[in-house]
């Protein structure tokens, strides 16, 4: 009788050293994610005639890497960027107008900003990739050529482990005057994990943006 209360407590023990290092652990991102528009709120002009959004999520214990993936859609022809035009006009808040038909754009940033190839003011393919620190260090990046200016990005758990808040601030100049977008993303898993929720808000000269990403995992 006395071995079977130890090997009952044993097992006991076990469970509960599983379940405590269960619920402490964050929560893990990892997966191709793609945008349902239908169950999303308040998208930005240029993401509301997109074919598709992907993101493919890497993460282990130190650092969380974004892979994003746009296809079609973009501003309507002859807005920003005019037909055969080179990505189109910068705007105050650095974001550069989608090329026109025939025109060749800058693929977009990580932070969403920039111009995707030409015709019909479509994205084209990509948004690039953006890597975090999950020990809430910052990174800082330049883009090629210095093009869009440095970028800070930071990762920052929140609710113990539950969500994790991405930001990402780019300075660059324009017209002679330092400017700064940011962009904080509050990612959550719903659903058994099947759901990522994404809450955005994008502050710039323009004015601050807020808007509801719902991605499927596939």
């Amino acid at each position: 009788m006395k071995k079977v209360l130890i090997g009952c407590s044993f097992c006991l023990v076990l469970l509960a050293s599983a379940w405590i290092a269960s619920a402490a652990s964050p929560a893990n991102f990892s997966g191709t994610w793609v945008l349902d528009k239908t169950r999303s709120e308040g998208l930005p002009p240029q993401m509301e005639n997109i074919e598709s959004y992907t993101m493919v999520v890497t993460q282990d214990d130190r650092q969380l890497t974004v892979e994003n993936k746009i296809s079609g859609g973009g501003r309507p022809r002859g807005e920003d960027g005019g037909p055969g035009g080179q990505g189109g006009r910068r705007r105050p808040d650095g974001a550069t107008g989608q090329g026109g038909a025939g025109g060749e754009g800058r693929p977009p940033r990580p932070d969403g900003q920039g111009g995707g190839r030409g015709g019909r003011g479509g994205f084209g393919m990509g948004m690039g990739t953006a890597t975090y620190k999950l020990d809430g260090s910052e990174i800082k990046t330049e883009s090629a050529g210095g093009r869009g200016g440095a970028a800070t990005l930071k990762a920052q758990w929140a609710d113990g482990g539950k969500a994790l808040n991405l930001t990402t601030t780019r300075s660059f100049n324009f017209q002679g005057n330092e400017t700064t977008r940011t962009t904080s993303d509050r990612w959550e898993l719903s659903e058994g994990g099947k759901v990522l929720k994404v809450k955005r808000t994008s502050d710039s000269p323009r004015g601050t943006q807020e808007s509801t990403l719902v991605f499927t995992k596939q």
